[in-house]
Protein backbone atom coordinates (compact mmCIF):
# COMPACT_ATOMS: atom_id res chain seq x y z
CA UNK A 1 0.00 0.00 0.00
CA UNK A 2 1.28 3.66 -0.94
CA UNK A 3 2.43 6.14 1.73
CA UNK A 4 0.81 9.25 2.85
CA UNK A 5 0.88 12.76 4.18
CA UNK A 6 0.52 13.01 7.53
CA UNK A 7 -0.27 16.26 8.80
CA UNK A 8 0.02 16.98 12.92
CA UNK A 9 -1.52 20.15 14.32
CA UNK A 10 -1.85 21.47 17.58
CA UNK A 11 -4.19 24.11 18.29
CA UNK A 12 -3.32 25.87 21.54
CA UNK A 13 -0.66 25.49 24.25
CA UNK A 14 -1.94 22.16 25.38
CA UNK A 15 -1.76 20.95 21.58
CA UNK A 16 1.10 22.42 20.54
CA UNK A 17 2.89 20.74 23.45
CA UNK A 18 2.29 17.55 21.56
CA UNK A 19 3.11 18.23 18.39
CA UNK A 20 6.04 19.27 19.17
CA UNK A 21 7.16 16.43 20.08
CA UNK A 22 6.63 14.17 17.51
CA UNK A 23 9.47 13.16 15.20
CA UNK A 24 10.31 10.94 12.09
CA UNK A 25 10.69 11.59 9.00
CA UNK A 26 7.87 12.93 6.67
CA UNK A 27 6.20 14.07 9.72
CA UNK A 28 4.88 17.67 9.23
CA UNK A 29 4.24 19.53 12.52
CA UNK A 30 2.04 22.88 12.72
CA UNK A 31 1.59 24.59 15.72
CA UNK A 32 -1.51 27.29 15.91
CA UNK A 33 -1.48 29.91 18.69
CA UNK A 34 -5.03 30.92 19.07
CA UNK A 35 -3.64 34.65 20.54
CA UNK A 36 -2.82 35.37 16.91
CA UNK A 37 -6.13 34.76 16.01
CA UNK A 38 -7.90 36.81 18.23
CA UNK A 39 -5.90 40.03 18.44
CA UNK A 40 -5.28 40.26 14.83
CA UNK A 41 -6.70 43.21 14.01
CA UNK A 42 -7.76 42.24 10.26
CA UNK A 43 -8.73 38.97 8.54
CA UNK A 44 -4.75 39.06 7.66
CA UNK A 45 -4.04 35.56 9.95
CA UNK A 46 -7.58 33.53 9.62
CA UNK A 47 -6.74 34.08 5.56
CA UNK A 48 -3.19 32.59 5.78
CA UNK A 49 -4.65 29.79 8.12
CA UNK A 50 -7.30 28.89 5.19
CA UNK A 51 -5.06 29.17 2.01
CA UNK A 52 -2.67 26.64 4.31
CA UNK A 53 -4.96 24.17 4.42
CA UNK A 54 -7.19 24.48 1.73
CA UNK A 55 -3.93 23.26 -0.47
CA UNK A 56 -2.98 20.18 1.88
CA UNK A 57 -2.60 17.19 -0.79
CA UNK A 58 -6.04 14.94 -1.19
CA UNK A 59 -5.96 12.22 0.64
CA UNK A 60 -3.05 13.19 3.55
CA UNK A 61 -4.03 12.67 6.89
CA UNK A 62 -4.69 15.51 9.11
CA UNK A 63 -4.31 14.62 12.75
CA UNK A 64 -5.94 18.22 14.73
CA UNK A 65 -4.63 17.94 18.44
CA UNK A 66 -6.67 20.67 21.16
CA UNK A 67 -8.13 21.10 24.05
CA UNK A 68 -12.05 21.41 24.31
CA UNK A 69 -12.08 25.15 24.39
CA UNK A 70 -14.63 27.67 22.51
CA UNK A 71 -11.69 29.80 21.19
CA UNK A 72 -9.96 25.82 19.89
CA UNK A 73 -13.30 24.69 18.13
CA UNK A 74 -13.71 27.79 16.70
CA UNK A 75 -10.11 27.12 14.73
CA UNK A 76 -11.24 23.69 13.99
CA UNK A 77 -14.33 24.81 12.54
CA UNK A 78 -11.98 27.26 10.08
CA UNK A 79 -9.41 24.37 9.38
CA UNK A 80 -12.64 22.22 8.57
CA UNK A 81 -14.36 24.24 6.48
CA UNK A 82 -11.12 25.07 4.40
CA UNK A 83 -9.77 21.54 3.87
CA UNK A 84 -9.92 19.72 0.62
CA UNK A 85 -12.61 17.23 0.71
CA UNK A 86 -10.68 13.99 0.00
CA UNK A 87 -8.49 14.73 3.30
CA UNK A 88 -8.51 12.52 6.12
CA UNK A 89 -9.64 14.07 8.95
CA UNK A 90 -8.99 13.42 12.84
CA UNK A 91 -8.85 14.75 15.99
CA UNK A 92 -7.42 13.69 18.97
CA UNK A 93 -9.04 15.89 21.65
CA UNK A 94 -7.61 16.84 25.49
CA UNK A 95 -10.35 16.13 27.53
CA UNK A 96 -9.01 15.95 31.12
CA UNK A 97 -11.57 14.14 33.45
CA UNK A 98 -13.86 14.18 31.22
CA UNK A 99 -14.76 10.31 28.94
CA UNK A 100 -16.23 11.92 25.68
CA UNK A 101 -17.44 8.51 25.05
CA UNK A 102 -19.91 8.48 27.76
CA UNK A 103 -21.12 11.82 25.84
CA UNK A 104 -23.42 13.04 23.21
CA UNK A 105 -21.78 13.57 19.98
CA UNK A 106 -20.85 17.44 19.59
CA UNK A 107 -21.71 18.99 16.83
CA UNK A 108 -18.08 19.73 16.21
CA UNK A 109 -17.14 16.37 15.80
CA UNK A 110 -19.45 15.70 12.26
CA UNK A 111 -16.62 15.92 9.79
CA UNK A 112 -13.79 13.97 11.43
CA UNK A 113 -13.54 10.29 10.98
CA UNK A 114 -13.15 9.69 14.20
CA UNK A 115 -12.31 11.62 17.04
CA UNK A 116 -10.09 10.34 19.43
CA UNK A 117 -9.72 11.83 22.94
CA UNK A 118 -7.57 11.60 26.14
CA UNK A 119 -8.97 11.68 29.45
CA UNK A 120 -5.70 12.20 31.39
CA UNK A 121 -6.31 9.08 33.39
CA UNK A 122 -3.14 7.60 33.11
CA UNK A 123 -1.60 11.04 34.30
CA UNK A 124 -4.11 12.78 36.66
CA UNK A 125 -2.57 11.96 40.02
CA UNK A 126 -3.48 13.85 43.65
CA UNK A 127 0.24 14.30 44.26
CA UNK A 128 1.14 15.60 40.81
CA UNK A 129 0.58 19.07 39.53
CA UNK A 130 -1.76 19.99 36.55
CA UNK A 131 0.73 21.40 34.75
CA UNK A 132 3.38 18.10 34.75
CA UNK A 133 0.38 15.86 33.78
CA UNK A 134 0.03 17.88 30.98
CA UNK A 135 3.49 17.80 30.21
CA UNK A 136 3.43 13.90 30.76
CA UNK A 137 0.55 13.52 28.67
CA UNK A 138 2.05 15.98 25.99
CA UNK A 139 5.30 13.44 25.35
CA UNK A 140 3.48 10.65 25.58
CA UNK A 141 0.99 11.76 23.01
CA UNK A 142 3.66 12.39 20.96
CA UNK A 143 5.14 9.14 20.91
CA UNK A 144 2.47 7.52 20.42
CA UNK A 145 1.88 9.66 17.41
CA UNK A 146 5.70 9.34 16.47
CA UNK A 147 5.31 5.38 16.91
CA UNK A 148 2.29 4.71 15.27
CA UNK A 149 3.70 6.92 11.75
CA UNK A 150 7.11 5.04 11.98
CA UNK A 151 5.16 1.54 12.27
CA UNK A 152 2.70 2.43 9.06
CA UNK A 153 5.11 3.84 7.38
CA UNK A 154 7.56 1.45 7.00
CA UNK A 155 5.45 -2.01 7.40
CA UNK A 156 7.30 -3.08 10.25
CA UNK A 157 3.43 -4.35 12.03
CA UNK A 158 2.98 -7.49 11.34
CA UNK A 159 -0.67 -8.09 10.05
CA UNK A 160 -1.52 -4.12 10.43
CA UNK A 161 -1.47 -2.10 7.36
CA UNK A 162 -3.09 0.96 6.41
CA UNK A 163 -6.28 -1.08 4.90
CA UNK A 164 -6.80 -2.31 8.43
CA UNK A 165 -5.85 1.10 9.76
CA UNK A 166 -9.27 2.82 7.50
CA UNK A 167 -11.45 -0.34 8.09
CA UNK A 168 -11.38 1.03 11.65
CA UNK A 169 -11.67 4.76 11.61
CA UNK A 170 -14.00 5.22 8.91
CA UNK A 171 -17.70 5.87 9.44
CA UNK A 172 -17.70 8.71 12.39
CA UNK A 173 -16.54 6.93 15.42
CA UNK A 174 -15.20 7.88 18.93
CA UNK A 175 -11.85 6.41 20.19
CA UNK A 176 -9.23 6.04 22.43
CA UNK A 177 -5.28 5.79 21.14
CA UNK A 178 -2.67 4.69 23.78
CA UNK A 179 0.64 3.47 23.80
CA UNK A 180 1.18 2.00 27.88
CA UNK A 181 3.59 0.27 29.35
CA UNK A 182 1.26 -1.31 31.64
CA UNK A 183 -2.28 -2.06 31.11
CA UNK A 184 -4.85 -0.92 33.77
CA UNK A 185 -7.43 -3.84 33.27
CA UNK A 186 -9.91 -2.36 35.65
CA UNK A 187 -10.42 0.39 33.31
CA UNK A 188 -13.43 0.35 30.54
CA UNK A 189 -11.62 -1.13 27.52
CA UNK A 190 -14.64 -3.78 27.42
CA UNK A 191 -16.92 -0.78 25.96
CA UNK A 192 -15.54 -0.35 22.72
CA UNK A 193 -16.88 -2.22 19.70
CA UNK A 194 -13.45 -2.69 17.47
CA UNK A 195 -9.77 -1.53 17.04
CA UNK A 196 -6.11 -2.61 16.31
CA UNK A 197 -3.81 -3.71 19.30
CA UNK A 198 -0.56 -3.99 18.26
CA UNK A 199 2.21 -5.51 20.97
CA UNK A 200 5.67 -3.74 20.76
CA UNK A 201 7.71 -6.05 22.19
CA UNK A 202 11.76 -5.99 22.88
CA UNK A 203 14.20 -8.78 21.68
CA UNK A 204 15.16 -9.94 25.57
CA UNK A 205 10.95 -9.77 26.56
CA UNK A 206 10.20 -13.12 27.49
CA UNK A 207 7.49 -14.41 25.29
CA UNK A 208 5.02 -15.37 27.76
CA UNK A 209 4.98 -12.13 29.01
CA UNK A 210 3.46 -10.87 25.39
CA UNK A 211 1.19 -14.17 25.04
CA UNK A 212 -0.24 -13.19 28.52
CA UNK A 213 -1.36 -9.49 27.70
CA UNK A 214 -2.85 -10.68 24.23
CA UNK A 215 -4.46 -13.64 26.33
CA UNK A 216 -6.39 -11.12 28.45
CA UNK A 217 -7.51 -9.07 26.11
CA UNK A 218 -8.90 -11.26 23.66
CA UNK A 219 -11.34 -12.32 27.12
CA UNK A 220 -11.98 -8.47 27.30
CA UNK A 221 -12.59 -8.21 23.69
CA UNK A 222 -13.25 -11.53 22.83
CA UNK A 223 -17.09 -10.34 21.38
CA UNK A 224 -15.50 -7.82 19.41
CA UNK A 225 -13.88 -6.93 15.96
CA UNK A 226 -10.00 -6.91 17.00
CA UNK A 227 -7.02 -6.83 14.82
CA UNK A 228 -3.97 -7.92 16.29
CA UNK A 229 -0.68 -6.87 15.38
CA UNK A 230 3.38 -7.25 17.04
CA UNK A 231 6.45 -5.84 16.12
CA UNK A 232 9.65 -6.22 17.70
CA UNK A 233 11.01 -2.76 19.33
CA UNK A 234 14.64 -3.07 20.10
CA UNK A 235 14.58 0.11 22.15
CA UNK A 236 12.54 -2.10 24.71
CA UNK A 237 14.76 -4.81 25.67
CA UNK A 238 13.11 -6.86 28.33
CA UNK A 239 9.75 -4.82 27.87
CA UNK A 240 6.91 -4.36 26.06
CA UNK A 241 4.26 -1.92 25.38
CA UNK A 242 0.65 -2.33 23.54
CA UNK A 243 -0.25 0.49 21.24
CA UNK A 244 -4.10 0.67 21.48
CA UNK A 245 -6.31 1.62 18.48
CA UNK A 246 -10.19 1.60 19.50
CA UNK A 247 -13.29 3.23 18.61
CA UNK A 248 -16.76 2.59 18.62
CA UNK A 249 -19.63 4.55 17.09
CA UNK A 250 -21.10 7.66 18.84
Amino acid sequence: MKSFNHFFVGIGHAGSLVVEVLDGEGVNRIGINPAYYLLSSSRNYEDRLRNFFSNIPEDSFLWLVFEDKTINLELVSLIMESLPQRVIKLAYVLTPRKELVKKEKPNWADGFETVFYDSFWEFLRSDVPIHQAYSQAARAIGRMFTKLHYYLENEMLVNIDYADLFNMIKGGNVGILRILRGVDFKWHWGIWDRGLIALLIGEEAPLKDAHGILAKFQEILSEKDVIWGVVTDPDLGKEAEILALLVKRW
